[in-house]
């Protein structure tokens, strides 16, 4: 009988499944037996009306009842999503078998000031006093470097929060709940982590100071921006497929 791998991705703040794009056509490709499973955390995409946890703990909670526990489990995680991705491994070691951690951050490793770039400060404080359309624009601009003008692009991100409106208190919950989190151990399963240089919203240092700490693979992408599913879907998907192929038992070092 063929193994048949169990991906989950999870998204990160504000953002739900069809923020990913293209990218899991790509993965699909490069697994083409495998399932690829995309969780909304509660608050987003199909499950705005539901009100966000308050905690990292409480998403992962929320996402494990959405999963079958029949055989350990892939994750793939971008930015708040890999703070999930992190807690899961910890908590529920025997139902991760491995993970992909994009541009993710966690305290005390990282500072606040680049956790989120302080240079774009006013930009999020200015984001607050925009109309919910006008905040798609600005989330646009800052997670990608490949398509901050892209119009159709945006179009679709206006309507898909038109139809699942996230609340001002589920995004409350989010930012709070990662602004929060950190980590106080490393994961026994293997992990790449995987960040993009050029990202404008979460320095890159996060991501690499996490894979010296855990002493575990990285891989780093020159020009993508936060969004790297976004701005560079095959060469993610590429990347996660050599991984994968090599022997994860001697993911020991950067």
């Amino acid at each position: 009988m063929r193994y048949c791998e169990h991906f989950v991705l999870i998204r990160g703040l504000l953002r739900e499944t069809r923020h990913w794009g293209v990218f899991p056509e790509y993965l699909q490709q490069q697994f083409p037996h495998a399932n690829i499973i995309r969780l909304d955390i509660p608050g987003n995409g199909r499950l705005y009306h539901a009100t966000s946890p308050k905690t990292i703990t409480a998403m992962t909670e929320a996402l494990r009842e959405k999963v079958s526990k029949s055989q350990p489990l892939r994750l793939i995680a971008l930015s708040m999503g890999g703070m999930i991705a992190i807690d899961w491994m910890m908590r529920y070691p025997d139902e991760v078998e491995a993970a992909v951690l994009i541009n993710t951050s966690a305290r005390p490793l990282s500072p606040f000031y680049h956790r989120l770039r302080w240079t774009i400060y006013p930009y999020v404080i200015k984001m607050f006093f925009r109309s919910a359309l006008q905040k798609e624009s600005d989330i646009l601009t800052l997670t990608s470097n490949r398509h901050s003008h892209n119009s159709k692009l945006l179009a679709s991100w206006q309507q898909w929060q038109q139809e699942n409106p996230v609340s001002t208190v589920s995004a409350r919950n989010q930012f709070l709940a990662a602004l929060k989190f950190s980590v106080t151990s490393k994961p026994k399963q293997p992990v790449l982590i995987v960040t993009s240089q050029a990202d404008r919203l979460v320095d890159y240092r996060c991501s690499l100071k996490l894979a010296q700490t855990w002493q575990t693979d990285y891989a780093q992408h020159d020009t993508a921006g936060h969004d790297l599913s976004l701005d560079e879907p095959e060469w993610l998907a590429n990347i996660i497929k050599q991984w994968f192929n090599s022997d994860l038992s001697s993911t020991a070092g950067v």
